[in-house]
């Protein structure tokens, strides 16, 4: 075995959904129509979360589709090389890789300006076979993470499905990241309907303040969680006004910590890798305790600030080191 290849130990979380590039755009402050050139990251959401929970020390797969093309490969060279199982991963033989543009705000803030010239459903993320998931990986994981946005299209919704079959016979617990996208959908109304359907059920809920606005009308998590069935908590990040939890039957709020921003991309990924990271180390029963429960949440805030202080959002992922050493610092500041 290769020095460079690091030993991939059965993963405990598996991430299912899109992996991409994100083409910032290297002029910020202009509108897509006027960018000159762009700088592509490697991106998605779903493969965000592995890689950082794999740099914190949980072992990780991902699960999605990709093209048959060099910006498929480099990403599932990326992943491998991160130390995230790639077993889950299906190509595509004619649908491309996605990209996405996203042009930058001068304070660094990101707004996705759509795929160029193809359209939404072109790409093969939106091509994942339900029939060609390893089963065998959820029968050893203790989570599964999903976004929504490849709820839009007909194959990646049904592989959705049969994922959430596969963790309800396996007692994997599913942790939703709703990160709304208006972009990836051609209905915004369906779209709606079908993620409230979808996150009915789920164990943990991710929510930033805008999309608990457009899903449930409210910013309390306790409301929210009462609306849910059988919700074991719910997190809604709101940039530097921090993150208000329900966990263990309490309402709380963390403060974000002051960084300097370099770029938001995947800081809300690498917020979620935090907080299932330390869902597997202290286990469930932990939120049932106020303090830890606050720990976990305080510990999720600081690998998403870390984040924001570099660029891209995977190269940008903290080690469970670099971690400690922040929230060491800031408790004896």
């Amino acid at each position: 075995m290769t020095q460079s290849q690091p030993i991939v130990q059965a993963p405990k979380v598996l991430c299912l959904g899109e992996v991409l590039l994100d083409c910032l755009a290297d002029q910020p402050g202009l509108p897509y129509e006027q960018v000159q050139s762009w700088t592509p990251y490697p991106g998605g959401a779903p493969a965000n979360v592995a890689c950082a929970l794999v740099k914190l020390g949980t072992p990780a797969a991902f699960l999605g589709c990709v093209g048959n093309d060099a910006a498929g490969q480099s990403l599932v060279e990326l992943l491998q090389q991160t130390g995230v199982n790639v077993t889950g991963i299906q190509r595509h033989a004619t649908a491309p890789t996605r990209q996405v543009y996203v042009v930058r705000t001068l304070e660094g803030d990101r707004q996705f300006a759509g795929f160029g010239k193809r359209d939404t459903t072109d790409f093969a993320d939106t091509r994942l076979q339900a029939d060609r998931l390893p089963e065998a990986l959820f029968a050893a994981a203790d989570y599964l993470v999903l976004g929504t946005l490849e709820l839009a299209y007909p194959d990646s919704r049904t592989a959705i499905l049969k994922a959430l079959e596969f963790a309800e016979h396996y007692y994997v617990k599913l942790f939703v990241d709703v990160n709304w996208r208006p972009v990836f959908w051609h209905d915004q109304d369906a779209a709606k309907h079908l993620i409230q359907e979808f996150i009915y059920g789920v164990d943990f809920l991710k929510l930033s303040a805008e999309e608990a606005d457009w899903l449930f009308s409210t910013q309390d998590p306790a409301v929210i969680a009462h609306r849910l069935d059988n919700l074991e908590g719910v997190l809604i990040t709101d940039g530097d006004r921090g993150c208000r939890y329900y966990l263990g039957e309490r309402l709380g709020h963390v403060p974000a910590f002051p960084v300097q921003v370099e770029d938001t991309t995947g800081a809300g990924d690498a917020f979620v890798a935090g907080f299932v990271h330390q869902l597997c180390k202290q286990g469930l029963q932990a939120l049932s305790q106020p303090e830890t429960a606050r720990q976990m949440v305080q510990y999720a805030s600081a690998v998403g600030a870390l984040t924001t202080t570099r660029a891209g959002a995977i190269a940008a992922q903290p080690t469970a080191a670099e971690v400690e050493a922040f929230l060491y610092l800031h408790h004896h500041q």
